[in-house]
């Protein structure tokens, strides 16, 4: 799915060398281009379709080379414009640089009428300052 054609993509924050964009680059993998948070702390991603959408697979990956630490990540889906969420996974990604720096996840979900993709992001469980990052979101799904 070509997620910025069908979508407008919104974040709470991102540091300008590492801006959202770099999520839907085609840069995947380890030393792959990622979006980085400006800030410390909880943060959010929202795709709000332009259409509604059946989404089938999600495959993320993240990469931490530099701190120790857990990240959690929510998915979570909107039926009626951003309203209300249900979540369809939670996932927590333990990195501890040079050895585990590289995650990534491919679920199978069966979402329909889909109008808004959630994530959430705690960058450390350990309530540690760190940034959250995404090196790629990749959704396969079918037009409503």
């Amino acid at each position: 799915m070509d997620i910025v054609a069908t979508a407008i993509v919104q974040v709470t924050s991102e540091d300008s060398a590492h801006p959202i964009d770099h999520v839907f680059d085609h840069r995947r993998g380890p030393g792959g281009s990622r979006w980085v948070a400006e800030e410390p702390g909880e943060q959010t991603l929202i795709l709000a379709f332009d259409t509604p959408q059946i989404i089938h697979q999600t495959i993320l990956e993240v990469e931490e080379p530099e701190v120790s630490r857990t990240q959690e990540l929510r998915l979570s889906v909107s039926h009626d414009g951003g309203q209300t969420y249900r979540e369809l996974r939670r996932q927590e990604y333990n990195f501890s640089p040079p050895g585990t720096t590289f995650e990534r996840e491919a679920w199978t979900v069966m979402a329909e009428g889909v109008t808004h993709l959630q994530l959430w992001m705690k960058p450390d469980k350990g309530g540690k300052p760190c940034r959250a990052t995404l090196t790629s979101l990749v959704l396969k799904s079918v037009e409503h």
